[in-house]
Protein backbone atom coordinates (compact mmCIF):
# COMPACT_ATOMS: atom_id res chain seq x y z
CA UNK A 1 0.00 0.00 0.00
CA UNK A 2 2.86 2.32 0.93
CA UNK A 3 4.22 2.01 -2.36
CA UNK A 4 1.13 3.19 -4.10
CA UNK A 5 1.22 6.21 -2.09
CA UNK A 6 4.87 7.04 -3.23
CA UNK A 7 3.57 6.95 -6.87
CA UNK A 8 0.93 8.67 -5.85
CA UNK A 9 2.89 11.85 -4.53
CA UNK A 10 5.10 11.61 -7.65
CA UNK A 11 2.11 12.43 -9.75
CA UNK A 12 1.85 16.07 -9.32
CA UNK A 13 -1.72 16.86 -8.55
CA UNK A 14 -3.09 20.21 -9.72
CA UNK A 15 -5.79 20.93 -7.29
CA UNK A 16 -8.81 22.51 -8.08
CA UNK A 17 -7.89 26.16 -7.36
CA UNK A 18 -10.18 27.62 -10.28
CA UNK A 19 -10.27 31.26 -9.08
CA UNK A 20 -13.30 32.94 -10.68
CA UNK A 21 -12.80 36.23 -9.07
CA UNK A 22 -9.10 36.43 -10.67
CA UNK A 23 -10.80 36.18 -14.07
CA UNK A 24 -13.51 38.39 -12.56
CA UNK A 25 -11.25 41.09 -11.67
CA UNK A 26 -9.82 41.15 -15.00
CA UNK A 27 -13.03 41.46 -17.16
CA UNK A 28 -14.63 43.90 -14.45
CA UNK A 29 -11.45 46.21 -14.88
CA UNK A 30 -11.58 45.79 -18.90
CA UNK A 31 -15.37 46.36 -18.94
CA UNK A 32 -15.39 49.56 -16.79
CA UNK A 33 -11.90 51.20 -18.15
CA UNK A 34 -12.67 53.94 -21.33
CA UNK A 35 -10.19 53.59 -23.92
CA UNK A 36 -7.17 55.77 -23.99
CA UNK A 37 -7.95 59.28 -24.65
CA UNK A 38 -11.85 59.52 -23.93
CA UNK A 39 -13.42 62.16 -22.06
CA UNK A 40 -14.24 59.76 -19.26
CA UNK A 41 -11.10 57.90 -19.49
CA UNK A 42 -9.22 58.12 -15.65
CA UNK A 43 -5.87 59.91 -15.10
CA UNK A 44 -2.71 57.61 -15.35
CA UNK A 45 -1.97 58.00 -12.01
CA UNK A 46 -5.52 57.47 -10.93
CA UNK A 47 -6.15 53.94 -8.75
CA UNK A 48 -7.83 51.08 -10.54
CA UNK A 49 -11.80 50.45 -9.82
CA UNK A 50 -11.96 47.98 -7.10
CA UNK A 51 -12.71 44.36 -9.07
CA UNK A 52 -16.34 43.28 -8.08
CA UNK A 53 -16.32 39.76 -6.91
CA UNK A 54 -19.42 38.95 -8.75
CA UNK A 55 -18.18 36.40 -12.10
CA UNK A 56 -18.47 39.10 -15.01
CA UNK A 57 -20.41 38.57 -18.66
CA UNK A 58 -19.91 39.50 -22.13
CA UNK A 59 -22.62 41.43 -24.28
CA UNK A 60 -22.18 38.77 -26.65
CA UNK A 61 -24.69 35.66 -27.93
CA UNK A 62 -22.48 32.89 -27.25
CA UNK A 63 -22.02 30.47 -24.36
CA UNK A 64 -18.60 28.92 -24.27
CA UNK A 65 -16.67 26.57 -22.24
CA UNK A 66 -12.84 26.16 -20.71
CA UNK A 67 -11.12 23.60 -18.73
CA UNK A 68 -9.15 25.75 -16.55
CA UNK A 69 -6.85 23.04 -15.78
CA UNK A 70 -6.11 21.49 -18.79
CA UNK A 71 -5.37 25.21 -20.36
CA UNK A 72 -2.78 26.21 -16.67
CA UNK A 73 -1.37 22.80 -16.71
CA UNK A 74 -1.24 22.32 -20.85
CA UNK A 75 0.70 25.43 -21.39
CA UNK A 76 3.80 25.31 -22.62
CA UNK A 77 5.20 27.35 -19.07
CA UNK A 78 2.63 24.91 -17.45
CA UNK A 79 4.22 21.65 -18.83
CA UNK A 80 7.73 23.49 -18.11
CA UNK A 81 7.22 24.44 -14.86
CA UNK A 82 5.15 21.63 -13.46
CA UNK A 83 7.89 19.09 -15.08
CA UNK A 84 10.63 21.28 -12.89
CA UNK A 85 8.88 20.21 -10.06
CA UNK A 86 8.77 17.01 -10.45
CA UNK A 87 12.05 16.61 -10.85
CA UNK A 88 12.83 18.95 -8.02
CA UNK A 89 10.72 16.73 -5.78
CA UNK A 90 12.64 13.44 -6.93
CA UNK A 91 14.69 13.36 -3.74
CA UNK A 92 12.58 13.74 -1.76
CA UNK A 93 10.50 10.92 -3.39
CA UNK A 94 13.79 8.62 -2.82
CA UNK A 95 13.58 9.26 0.75
CA UNK A 96 10.36 8.54 1.61
CA UNK A 97 11.13 4.97 -0.61
CA UNK A 98 14.05 4.18 1.68
CA UNK A 99 11.74 5.04 4.62
CA UNK A 100 9.05 3.07 3.09
CA UNK A 101 11.30 0.03 2.61
CA UNK A 102 12.80 0.11 6.16
CA UNK A 103 9.65 -0.04 7.43
CA UNK A 104 8.32 -2.96 5.42
CA UNK A 105 11.11 -5.00 5.95
CA UNK A 106 10.63 -4.62 9.54
CA UNK A 107 7.06 -5.93 9.17
CA UNK A 108 7.67 -8.90 7.31
CA UNK A 109 11.00 -9.75 9.53
CA UNK A 110 8.14 -9.34 12.59
CA UNK A 111 5.80 -11.75 10.49
CA UNK A 112 7.95 -14.45 10.22
CA UNK A 113 10.12 -14.20 13.43
CA UNK A 114 6.89 -13.41 15.73
CA UNK A 115 6.81 -16.87 17.05
CA UNK A 116 10.27 -17.06 17.31
CA UNK A 117 11.31 -13.94 19.38
CA UNK A 118 10.99 -14.16 23.00
CA UNK A 119 9.14 -10.85 24.75
CA UNK A 120 11.55 -8.66 24.99
CA UNK A 121 12.71 -9.05 21.41
CA UNK A 122 9.16 -9.16 20.43
CA UNK A 123 8.01 -6.00 22.40
CA UNK A 124 12.09 -4.18 20.56
CA UNK A 125 10.93 -4.90 17.32
CA UNK A 126 6.62 -3.40 17.68
CA UNK A 127 8.28 -0.33 19.51
CA UNK A 128 10.68 0.24 16.53
CA UNK A 129 8.17 -0.69 13.75
CA UNK A 130 5.67 1.79 15.19
CA UNK A 131 7.92 4.10 15.74
CA UNK A 132 9.24 4.43 12.10
CA UNK A 133 5.74 3.99 11.02
CA UNK A 134 4.61 7.48 13.06
CA UNK A 135 8.09 9.35 11.57
CA UNK A 136 7.15 7.62 8.10
CA UNK A 137 3.64 8.97 8.25
CA UNK A 138 4.77 12.36 9.16
CA UNK A 139 7.05 13.11 6.53
CA UNK A 140 4.63 12.27 4.00
CA UNK A 141 2.04 14.88 5.16
CA UNK A 142 4.62 17.17 5.10
CA UNK A 143 5.90 15.92 2.08
CA UNK A 144 2.05 16.35 0.53
CA UNK A 145 1.79 19.47 2.18
CA UNK A 146 5.04 21.28 0.68
CA UNK A 147 4.12 19.60 -3.07
CA UNK A 148 0.76 21.10 -2.90
CA UNK A 149 1.73 24.41 -1.57
CA UNK A 150 4.03 24.42 -4.78
CA UNK A 151 1.70 23.08 -7.00
CA UNK A 152 -0.47 25.93 -6.06
CA UNK A 153 2.02 28.66 -6.65
CA UNK A 154 2.76 27.81 -9.83
CA UNK A 155 -1.02 27.28 -11.02
CA UNK A 156 -2.00 30.73 -9.24
CA UNK A 157 0.66 32.04 -10.85
CA UNK A 158 0.03 31.50 -14.31
CA UNK A 159 -3.81 31.44 -13.87
CA UNK A 160 -2.87 35.07 -12.84
CA UNK A 161 -1.32 36.10 -15.94
CA UNK A 162 -3.95 33.88 -18.26
CA UNK A 163 -6.46 35.51 -17.45
CA UNK A 164 -6.61 38.50 -19.54
CA UNK A 165 -5.97 35.94 -22.29
CA UNK A 166 -9.30 34.42 -21.65
CA UNK A 167 -11.17 37.25 -21.21
CA UNK A 168 -10.20 39.38 -24.87
CA UNK A 169 -10.51 36.07 -26.43
CA UNK A 170 -14.23 35.59 -24.87
CA UNK A 171 -14.93 39.42 -25.86
CA UNK A 172 -13.40 39.14 -29.22
CA UNK A 173 -15.50 36.42 -30.02
CA UNK A 174 -18.70 37.43 -28.79
CA UNK A 175 -19.48 35.36 -25.65
CA UNK A 176 -21.84 36.33 -23.12
CA UNK A 177 -20.42 34.07 -20.59
CA UNK A 178 -17.45 31.72 -20.62
CA UNK A 179 -17.98 28.50 -17.90
CA UNK A 180 -15.15 26.56 -16.23
CA UNK A 181 -15.26 22.44 -17.06
CA UNK A 182 -12.39 21.62 -14.82
CA UNK A 183 -14.29 19.39 -12.84
CA UNK A 184 -17.11 17.27 -13.71
CA UNK A 185 -20.83 16.70 -12.26
CA UNK A 186 -21.71 16.74 -9.64
CA UNK A 187 -18.71 18.27 -8.32
CA UNK A 188 -19.81 21.38 -10.56
CA UNK A 189 -22.99 22.31 -11.82
CA UNK A 190 -22.16 21.54 -15.73
CA UNK A 191 -24.13 18.26 -16.14
CA UNK A 192 -23.72 18.47 -20.13
CA UNK A 193 -21.73 20.38 -22.34
CA UNK A 194 -20.54 19.96 -26.20
CA UNK A 195 -17.36 20.39 -27.37
CA UNK A 196 -18.12 22.62 -30.25
CA UNK A 197 -17.72 25.99 -28.04
CA UNK A 198 -15.07 25.02 -25.80
CA UNK A 199 -12.21 27.88 -25.95
CA UNK A 200 -9.42 25.78 -23.76
CA UNK A 201 -6.63 25.46 -26.79
CA UNK A 202 -7.32 28.65 -28.45
CA UNK A 203 -6.75 29.95 -24.90
CA UNK A 204 -3.65 28.07 -24.92
CA UNK A 205 -2.12 28.57 -28.42
CA UNK A 206 -2.84 32.63 -27.68
CA UNK A 207 -1.30 32.24 -24.24
CA UNK A 208 1.78 30.39 -25.39
CA UNK A 209 2.28 32.96 -28.06
CA UNK A 210 2.11 35.54 -25.77
CA UNK A 211 4.21 33.85 -22.86
CA UNK A 212 7.22 32.88 -25.62
CA UNK A 213 7.91 29.83 -23.67
CA UNK A 214 8.99 27.30 -26.70
CA UNK A 215 6.77 23.72 -26.68
CA UNK A 216 8.74 20.97 -24.52
CA UNK A 217 10.43 18.61 -26.45
CA UNK A 218 9.06 15.41 -27.54
CA UNK A 219 10.87 13.55 -24.83
CA UNK A 220 9.27 15.63 -22.11
CA UNK A 221 6.31 14.24 -20.39
CA UNK A 222 3.16 16.32 -19.54
CA UNK A 223 1.97 15.90 -16.02
CA UNK A 224 -1.46 14.94 -15.61
CA UNK A 225 -3.96 18.04 -15.23
CA UNK A 226 -5.72 15.89 -12.53
CA UNK A 227 -4.21 12.98 -10.08
CA UNK A 228 -6.14 11.49 -7.03
CA UNK A 229 -4.76 13.12 -3.60
CA UNK A 230 -2.62 10.90 -2.08
CA UNK A 231 -4.05 9.63 1.41
CA UNK A 232 -1.95 8.63 4.16
CA UNK A 233 -0.21 5.48 4.31
CA UNK A 234 -1.97 2.72 7.00
CA UNK A 235 0.91 0.12 6.78
CA UNK A 236 -0.58 -3.55 8.42
CA UNK A 237 -0.48 -3.39 12.50
CA UNK A 238 1.49 -6.25 13.85
CA UNK A 239 -0.78 -8.77 15.79
CA UNK A 240 -1.15 -7.98 19.40
CA UNK A 241 1.17 -10.33 21.83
Amino acid sequence: MTSKLLRSFLALAVLPLICLTTISAWAQTAAATPPAGSASSPAANSPAPAPSATVATGSGTKLGTINIEQAVVGSNEGQRDFEALRKKLEPKQNELKQQNDELEALQKQYQTQNDKLNEDARAALVKQIDSKKKAFDRAVQDAQEDAQNQQKEIFQRILQKMAPVIIKHAQEGGYAMIVDTSNPWPQSPILWYGEGGDITRAVVDLYNAQSGVPAPTAAGTAPKPVAPKPTAPKPAAPPSK
